[in-house]
């Protein structure tokens, strides 16, 4: 209910306190010189709270007290380190501002800064030179990168609409997003497989990643995570118990990815089941750190453009093109969808052709 007081100023002048309690929510005030203003918001005020309109509590709370709020009821997410990484910057942009001041021009501003922002990756890949290496310039934060703090900032701000009632409405909703890539389409020639292969055995532990990588198709993540206890050397299977897509997923375990693992499992040590324990100097590390000798290996078999994810779309590109279905290619690399699956089988023109003329001859005008 609103109780409205009358007060008399210092200068003479009469004012009208109101104050609104309904159970259940926090209190509401406010001063008005004139009472009919008061009797007015009052009851404004009053059929608004009951109908869950009054957002009263955006004054009240700041960014910083909704961050906490929404990162300790979270932790079921399965990017939860990368999205606190995300929260944490908007902690500096917004930290102690009270929630009804983030609006979506405030927002937009911020994208527009990140996305001018330049990054610790380099634009050119190294040349093995130290000096010429040390002045290439920095790559700006790409639109998709971009994407992902403000994914973050609305997954939170959205917490604080529908869960704890504290803003009206999700300013993000209104920010423009930058265009998602297509998805990249490199894979390896045949040629190039083998050079990459070639360079990686002087590195033992690099080459039993790449080649788990390209027989199995598995991310990098679930790759370096692998322990020992997740493989089935007799069924001839690794075990993934947590993915991206959080559903438990089954990985082939054939050819010298089998016999260079049971290699590995006959002399690793008791006390770590880790398959790539990181080195003594970097205990803290979950696994080995590879990123060196794979630039290296990269500089050594000529082969440019190519990341490390490519070894995945490597894996379901020859999968397709040795004419394993896209159902049988999901379940694989662990897509729920088809659509995702067709960005990973890209077709060689070798294949495509061979595909065309396998149409004519049935046609009967292959000749």
């Amino acid at each position: 209910m609103a109780a409205i007081q009358k007060r008399a100023g210092r200068d003479g002048k009469t004012s009208y306190r109101v104050q609104v309690r309904i159970k259940g929510f926090a209190p509401e005030t406010a001063s008005f010189d004139r009472l009919t203003d008061a009797k007015s918001w009052a009851s404004k005020t009053e059929s608004e709270i009951k109908a869950g309109r009054h957002f009263g509590q955006s004054k009240r709370h700041t960014f910083n007290e909704l961050a906490d709020d929404y990162l300790a009821n979270a932790t079921d997410l399965r990017s939860l380190d990368q999205r606190k990484r995300h929260i944490e910057h908007w902690r500096g942009v917004f930290g102690p501002d009270l929630l009804d001041s983030i609006t979506s021009s405030r927002i937009g501003k911020e994208r527009s800064r990140l996305l001018s922002e330049e990054t610790n990756r380099f634009a050119a890949p190294a040349t093995g030179n130290p000096e010429q290496d040390a002045k290439r310039p920095r790559r700006n934060r790409t639109g998709p990168a971009v994407n992902r703090y403000l994914a973050a900032l609305s997954a939170c701000l959205s917490y604080g609409v529908k869960s704890l009632h504290w803003l009206e409405k999700n300013p993000c909703e209104s920010v423009a997003k930058s265009k998602e890539n297509s998805g990249r389409v490199r894979f390896l020639s045949d040629d190039e497989r083998l050079r990459l292969l070639d360079a990686c055995r002087p590195h033992p532990d690099l080459y039993l990643a790449v080649v788990l990588a390209l027989t199995t198709g598995a991310r990098q993540a679930e790759i370096m995570g692998l322990r020992f206890g997740q493989i089935d050397f007799g069924r001839k299977v690794i075990t993934l118990h947590e993915t991206k897509n959080g559903e438990r997923r089954s990985l082939p375990l054939v050819g010298e990815a089998f016999t260079l693992l049971k290699k590995r499992a006959k002399v690793r040590s008791l006390n770590d089941d880790r398959v790539f324990p990181p080195t003594a100097r970097a205990r803290k590390a979950d696994s080995l750190a590879l990123r060196q000798p794979w630039e290296s290996v990269l500089r050594t078999a000529d082969i440019s453009d190519f990341h490390w994810h490519d070894l995945r779309h490597t894996a379901a590109s020859y999968l397709a093109m040795s004419g394993v279905s896209l159902v049988e290619i999901a379940k694989v690399l662990g897509h729920r969808t088809l659509q995702m699956v067709a960005r990973y089988s890209h077709l060689s023109d070798e294949h495509i052709v061979e595909t065309g003329q396998k149409l004519a001859d049935r046609l009967g005008v292959g000749k």
